[in-house]
């Protein structure tokens, strides 16, 4: 009965080894995470002067990469992000109503209808309208840009981007 006992052992351990040897590896091998490109944005004003009681023309430019776009500030769906541009001026300082460019309408794999995107150099532009009863002096003029740039497959989290714009009043 020894002899049986020790075989049976003998031909577990075999079994045993033959399986865990034959059995394939399989390891995870994860892509590195693939970073947003940069988008770069610029501001202006028409003249970094202005009189108390005059206008300036100002804009806001984005420069998205060949191959993305983002979204325009009039989405056609629901669930995708806008962009958005705020200006903030200094008390008194008032600021018009933002002018976005005109978007263009275009088919990606991640959705059935047209996308209503920006690509390329969009520009955004506004009035500064600075009243009689303002102080002189050097204000400035905040803009935030929130957009979510996308490629024709991956969509990349909202970002909001600041730029400052100086102005004189005399």
């Amino acid at each position: 009965m020894k002899k049986k006992t020790t075989t049976t052992v003998a031909l577990l351990i075999a079994l045993n080894f033959a399986i865990t040897t034959a059995a394939p590896v399989t390891r995870t091998v994860r892509a590195a995470p693939q970073s947003a490109p940069n988008i770069v944005v610029n501001g202006k004003l028409s003249t970094d002067k202005v009189k108390r009681g005059g206008s300036v023309r100002g804009s806001v430019t984005m420069e998205i990469p060949a191959g993305y776009h983002v979204n325009s500030s009039r989405p056609l769906e629901k669930f995708l992000v806008a962009t958005q541009l705020q200006i903030e001026g200094p008390n008194g300082i008032r600021v018009g109503p933002v002018s976005y460019p005109r978007a263009v309408l275009r088919n990606f794999t991640f959705s059935k209808v047209k996308v209503s995107v920006y690509e390329g150099r969009p520009v955004m532009s506004f009035n500064v309208n600075v009243p009689a009863n303002v102080a002189t002096g050097q204000v400035e003029l905040k803009a935030r840009l929130r957009y979510q740039i996308c490629s024709d497959s991956l969509c990349f989290p909202p970002r909001t981007q600041e730029v400052r714009l100086a102005l004189m009043v005399n």
